[in-house]
């Protein structure tokens, strides 16, 4: 699913995106539902990047349950976690990895890229994109997929103005006791 996102653009950098595990929900401008094998997970697109929600809790629930893993990974005022080129963690039953890094492109990379990730993401069932007003390659692209046995969700956040694109995978596999 694309769709537009009706903020103002903020000029930020990608050096300015922040990474945290476990906090609470922030305002979303978009939201994508999704059911992957038996866990309930949710896209969400922040004005400032995004957040993915696994929730293990009541299906249909007012908000995430207990057992709720929340990812963020934004620009957050007053938060100065940089981002990690990697981070794993067990979390309730999960083990949890993360990975990130940032490409550098020319113009005419960036702007190639850019095309073919939206592409991607707009037709994917599991897909959610926003591009920001005031230029078709500022955008934040999330694409998930699971069973049984994990989840794995991937995410793109594009800097046209540096010419960076900041991509993000991240997988919750269920831990073996």
């Amino acid at each position: 699913m694309l769709t537009t996102l009706h903020t103002t653009y903020t000029d930020t950098r990608a050096g300015d995106l922040a990474w945290c595990l476990g906090s609470g929900l922030l305002p979303a401008l978009a939201v994508l539902d999704l059911e992957l094998g038996p866990n309930s997970l949710q896209l969400r697109l922040l004005g400032a990047s995004h957040q993915v929600v696994l929730d293990q809790g009541e299906p249909g629930g007012a908000g995430p349950g207990q057992d709720a893993c929340v990812e963020t990974v934004a620009c957050m005022p007053g938060r100065r976690t940089p981002l990690p080129a990697r981070a794993a963690e067990h979390v309730r039953g999960w083990e949890y990895e993360f990975a990130a890094r940032i490409e550098k492109l020319t113009k005419y990379e960036f702007d190639c890229r850019a095309q073919e990730l939206l592409a991607l993401v707009e037709n994917h069932p599991h897909g959610l994109a926003g591009v920001f007003p005031g230029d078709p390659n500022a955008f934040t692209a999330l694409l998930a997929g699971g069973d049984e046995e994990g989840i794995l969700w991937r995410t793109w956040h594009a800097y046209p103005q540096e010419g960076r694109l900041v991509c993000t995978r991240s997988t919750l596999r269920r831990r073996d006791w």
